[in-house]
């Protein structure tokens, strides 16, 4: 993905310390995915996932920059496999449960696309391999095989530049399917991966779809080829502002000038944290900070909602360990203060409160806020007594909100219980699943 070339020459602009993290694996199992789809059937998933480091002598000679890479899955979402390009809609009723997901990637080597789709979330993630099935050379091949015969790159040109490294007598095809192994589908047979997935309605999920294939229509048409760019245009750019379209946050701003673009661009392990902290502990409470948070309001206001959701889960999961192509010593880093270190901090706390990582624990945590929320409502009068800084325009406004937000809590709060009640007492919410099968390792 190129992070390799510069990621210490902006460390060294910005001053800032880059720091790695040792395996944690809280991957949920196959019971655990259905029971969540069931609750939440539209969702979306960040992933940052770690550098790629692959063993000499098998196919094509490739490896990556420890900034690592990001993709981004839809789950309800469905390929048009009839466009013989990718182009992705909203699943019909019909889809099986497995088949309604698609993963999301963007690559450097494409030239006529940003993007391309991955059918089904297994294939995406874990190439086809049963939970503790090791990456044999011939498990690597089969997985290229079956990619093929999805037409995952039906229609995607990559820049001449990418050939230059081929295997003397391998084909174009045969390279663009192996180069894009374990970057693009198979993620799990060469990268670690952290991801924060974040529950989403129909209408918010429509809005990203379209999103995303008004992204590739230039390319598609050949008005422009794709240049992918670190600082202005990387993996982390496309996945963010798909969630902004969705009101989870603010658009982060592509093709900027490149001094403002070296001092503020997304790096993948850092989304995977400002997600999570978005979704999960943005103070809700307080109407005055919902209020002044411009993307909260408007998605509140617009689409009634609030960035701050139940369900919205961190999982993670370590490359396949029993492993013949890949090695699995691998690295992510984020961007961190030397001295504070606050996204470490933040890192921690994520796999260290079960709220981030169960289900049924982070379905309490928000029965329990909703339901503080209700008890300490104020008045509208006495709320807007408190507002004078405010124009009466302002107030007017503030009123409207007060009324939608209060109705928007009392809705979730309902929601909430029914999705408490309908969790099995057994059930285990998010526990390990594709991980190598060791003990999972806490982050130092």
């Amino acid at each position: 993905m190129g992070w390799g070339r510069c990621v210490g020459a902006i460390g060294a602009v910005l001053g800032l310390a880059a720091c790695s993290t040792a395996h944690v694996d809280t991957g949920p199992t196959a019971g655990a995915e259905q029971l969540y789809a069931s609750l939440f059937p539209y969702y979306a998933e960040l992933c940052a996932v770690s550098e790629l480091k692959k063993k000499h002598g098998f196919g094509a000679e490739i490896s990556s920059g420890v900034g690592g890479h990001a993709v981004f899955y839809l789950n309800g979402v469905c390929r048009d496999d009839g466009s013989h390009y990718p182009v992705i809609r909203l699943c019909d009723d019909s889809t099986p449960a497995t088949e309604r997901g698609v993963g999301i990637s963007v690559n450097a080597h494409y030239k006529n696309a940003n993007w391309i789709a991955t059918p089904g979330r297994e294939f995406f993630f874990h190439g086809g391999l049963a939970p503790g099935e090791p990456v044999t050379r011939a498990a690597y091949q089969q997985t290229q095989d079956r990619a093929k015969a999805l037409g995952i790159l039906d229609g995607i040109e990559f820049h001449d530049g990418v050939f230059e490294d081929a295997p003397p007598n391998m084909s174009r095809r045969d390279f663009k399917y192996d180069v894009s192994v374990a970057t693009d589908y198979a993620i799990g047979f060469g990268r670690d991966r952290y991801c924060a997935r974040v529950p989403l309605d129909r209408e918010r999920m429509a809005r990203i779809v379209d999103f995303m294939n008004a992204l590739n229509v230039d390319y598609r048409d050949g008005k422009k080829e794709f240049d992918w760019d670190v600082l202005s245009n990387n993996c982390s750019h496309v996945a963010h502002n798909a969630l902004a379209v969705a009101g989870v946050w603010g658009t982060w701003e592509t093709r900027r000038f490149f001094l403002f673009s070296a001092f503020d661009f997304p790096v993948p392990k850092n989304e995977f944290v400002n997600l999570m902290r978005r979704t999960n502990d943005m103070d809700i409470r307080d109407l005055d900070e919902v209020y002044d948070d411009d993307a909260a309001r408007q998605a509140l206001m617009r689409l009634d909602m609030l960035p701050t959701v139940p369900g919205a889960l961190a999982e993670a999961e370590p490359a396949v360990h029993s492993n013949e192509v890949y090695d699995t010593d691998l690295s992510l880093i984020f961007y961190d203060d030397p001295i504070t270190g606050r996204y470490r901090t933040r890192f921690d706390r994520l796999f260290a409160e079960p709220r981030y990582t169960d289900l049924r624990a982070n379905l309490s945590y928000f029965a329990e806020l909703y339901g503080k929320i209700g008890r300490e409502r104020r008045p509208l009068a006495s709320f807007l007594a408190d507002q004078n800084g405010r124009t009466p325009t302002e107030r007017d406004a503030l009123a409207k909100f007060y009324t939608r937000y209060y109705g928007y809590i009392e809705r979730q709060d309902a929601a909430v219980a029914a999705k408490l009640a309908a969790l099995p007492r057994s059930a285990a919410s998010f526990t390990h699943g594709h991980g190598s099968g060791g003990s999972p390792a806490a982050p130092p």
